[in-house]
């Protein structure tokens, strides 16, 4: 298999698979059966087979970081884990000074705030750029419900050449939703079938783009086995398989008994199977696809490292992390890229030994990171980033966060005092109004009752009196002597 080999886009040629075993345990050794064509590739969409890949990874799946990766050679890109209910909502637009496509909204722990951080009003939420990245982009989503799956993919759709659900991530802001790898258990396996099946039928169609998903590893090979046939009936192109279980670790080596069972089924059913996991380079890549009969393979940590690993021996290998970094700062400047994102991704780029690798990591802007990196050099990169630095509101003194929640608390504490001021004022407004309400009626119903013949209130009457009327009560004929009684 060559992993540069491209097929063309929208082809719905019946090409053939490699034979099905449906036993878990059985090998390639078996007997063939018939060979069933790959699922036709939609207009728009893109053909996984032959296709060395970036893996989707929070922060580091940004869209400098898939440019960096695009420019070394990757033949498809995953944007991060998106949630859907973050993207519902948002403000698309336009940005004029880059060209990108930029989803908005006001960020959840700023939205209450009095005060704002670097006076930002709303955060990008995820950001295209359709020139350089759409037809090879992937956005991936994070979701636990058909109908939310199918709003914000609708969103994306249109400027992208594929949606995939993540169902791997096993970290607990992903699970503790539903979402990620809480898909795969026994309780969850039928909703995500559901998701794609509504992906599939309602954005897929719609936008003639392929659908796919990412899994991890069951339990044992006929669980995994049983899921993987569920999911390649829903009607997608593509599922990549993360070599590793639910509870591993990056740090864990990646297992592939697995992994040549599971690309016999998806090609069964027509679907393109990628692999992931302790994937470090394309070379490696192509001969572990080879190997183990899957389509193609998908790189993270090794790409997170220094993206140049996309490239192959024979197109020159690994490049120098400082040529890595110079290109990745191009792009974020390009994008206009948060700084702090840029920041983490130069600290994974850059050798923590390095004697700039501090300074960067110290940085408050991207002249101060330029200057850090030895680029100020370059009077074009230097003008840009001033004028970078200036649009995020980087290039002035910085309220420190410790300020700043003093600031919103302060403003929060007089909100709080002028409410409850407000909601008093209100009440006695309400009560006064009663009470002239009341006055009117009495006034109409008695107009020329004198005030001494109102009844005396219950304080104003005398002991004498009160025992006079408990007498009474209890059925005392004399009325002085029974309160004479009672008052004894």
């Amino acid at each position: 298999m060559s992993a540069t080999t491209n097929a063309n886009r929208g082809s719905s040629s019946p090409s053939t698979s490699p034979t099905l075993s449906h036993s878990p345990t059985s090998n390639a050794s078996s007997a063939p059966t018939p060979r069933v064509p790959y699922i036709p590739i939609p207009r728009r969409g893109v053909d996984y087979r032959g296709k060395i890949v970036l893996a989707p990874m929070v922060r580091s799946g940004e869209l400098p970081s898939r440019l960096l990766a695009l420019h070394y050679g990757a033949d498809l890109v995953w944007g991060p884990e998106t949630v859907d209910r973050s993207m519902i909502g948002t403000n698309q637009s336009t940005n004029p000074r880059t060209g990108c496509i930029e989803w908005k909204r006001c960020p959840t722990a700023h939205a209450h705030s009095p005060v704002k951080e670097d006076g930002e009003k709303e955060s990008v939420i995820f950001r295209i750029d359709p020139q350089r990245e759409s037809d090879r982009l992937i956005f991936q989503i994070g979701t636990n419900s058909p109908e939310r799956a199918v709003a914000a993919a609708d969103l994306v759709a249109p400027f992208c050449c594929g949606i995939d659900v993540n169902a791997g991530c096993p970290k607990p802001f992903s699970t503790d939703g539903g979402m990620g790898a809480a898909l795969l258990t026994t309780e969850n396996g039928d909703l995500l079938v559901r998701i794609l099946e509504a992906l599939v039928a309602e954005v897929g169609r719609k936008h003639e783009i392929g659908i796919s998903v990412k899994i991890r590893l069951l339990s044992t090979s006929e669980e995994t086995s049983t899921l993987v046939n569920k999911l390649c009936k829903t009607g997608i192109t593509g599922l990549t398989i993360h070599c590793r279980t639910r509870p591993m670790r990056p740090r864990e080596r990646a297992i592939r008994d697995q992994l040549r069972m599971i690309g016999e089924i998806c090609h069964a059913h027509g679907v393109a199977c990628l692999m992931n996991g302790d994937v470090v380079s394309r070379d490696e890549s192509v001969k572990l696809a080879a190997e183990y009969g899957v389509d193609g393979g998908m790189i993270a940590t090794a790409a997170e490292a220094n993206s140049s690993v996309f490239l192959s021996e024979e197109q020159g290998g690994k490049k120098p992390w400082r040529e890595v970094v110079t290109q990745y700062m191009l792009f974020a400047i390009s994008v206009e890229n948060k700084w702090g994102n840029t920041k983490f991704l130069l600290s994974q780029l850059m050798p923590g030994k390095d004697p700039a690798y501090l300074k960067v990591c110290q940085s408050k802007n991207y002249v101060a990171g330029l200057t850090a990196l030895g680029l100020d050099q370059n009077n074009d990169l230097l003008e840009a980033s001033k004028k970078l630095d200036s649009i995020l509101g980087l290039d002035g003194p910085k309220i420190p966060r410790t300020e700043l929640k003093k600031a919103n608390k302060a403003a929060n504490r007089a909100k709080h005092e002028a409410n409850i001021a407000a909601k008093k004022k209100r009440q006695a407004d309400e009560m006064a109004a009663r009470e002239a309400e009341q006055t009117k009626r009495g006034r109409m119903s008695s107009p020329m009752r004198d005030q001494s013949q109102e009844p005396q209130s219950s304080s104003a009457r005398s002991p004498l009196r009160k025992a006079e009327i408990a007498a009474e009560n209890a059925g005392f004929e004399g009325v002085g002597q029974g309160a004479l009684q009672v008052a004894v």
